[in-house]
């Protein structure tokens, strides 16, 4: 051991260089291994392979192309159905504004009352009621509604104004408890009495 004869005191730089040459020798020099390397791949088969590459890339471009066309197309289909159940078939009739809201998953729309008169209809859809209020009478009228069976604007605009059109008298007493009024029904009620139509 190197160490051993230097710790003799011998003290001699030739002895410690011979026992260090002595100490490597016995050491086995590392090995080496050759990186693996990749196959040779034939010029053709790389051809193939960037044109299948090319042809996958096209199919997912012509794939998104139509499902946004479709996407398109039905969404303006919506629009023209929405704007042909509220202005009529023939695209005749007033005019009717129309607002949504996502969260509170509501939609208010104006209607006529009358000759002169404007009312404006909610449904609720989280709460499962439609509101009425007309802007002339001085009471907002609600309705429960069939979560699967949703009446139309026409028949709900019908029989609240029948209703408004009834003698209310000493028989009809308004809500008392309008926690169950969603926001956008309580916001339109809010300075009238409500009444169960």
């Amino acid at each position: 051991c190197p160490r051993a004869r230097a710790g003799k005191g011998t003290g001699a730089h030739g002895e410690m260089e011979d026992s260090s040459k002595e100490a490597l020798m016995e050491e086995a020099p590392p090995r080496y291994t050759e990186s693996p390397r990749l196959p040779c791949i034939p010029h053709e088969l790389k051809s193939l392979l960037l044109m299948v590459a090319l042809v996958l890339v096209a199919l997912v471009v012509v794939n998104v192309t139509f499902l946004l066309l479709g996407l398109h197309l039905s969404e303006s289909h919506a629009e023209t159905v929405l704007r042909m159940s509220i202005q009529g078939l023939d695209g005749e009739g007033s005019p009717q504004k129309l607002a949504v809201s996502r969260r509170e998953r509501s939609g208010t729309f104006a209607v006529r009352d009358g000759l002169n008169g404007s009312a404006a209809v909610v449904y609720d859809y989280s709460k499962l009621l439609v509101g009425y209020r007309s802007w002339r009478h001085r009471a907002c009228y609600i309705t429960r509604v069939d979560k699967d069976n949703f009446p139309g604007l026409d028949a709900v605009t019908e029989t609240f104004q029948r209703r408004q059109g009834e003698d209310v008298g000493d028989k009809a007493v308004p809500l008392a408890d309008r926690s169950i009024l969603g926001t956008t029904i309580n916001i339109l009620c809010s300075a009238v009495p409500v009444f169960w139509a």
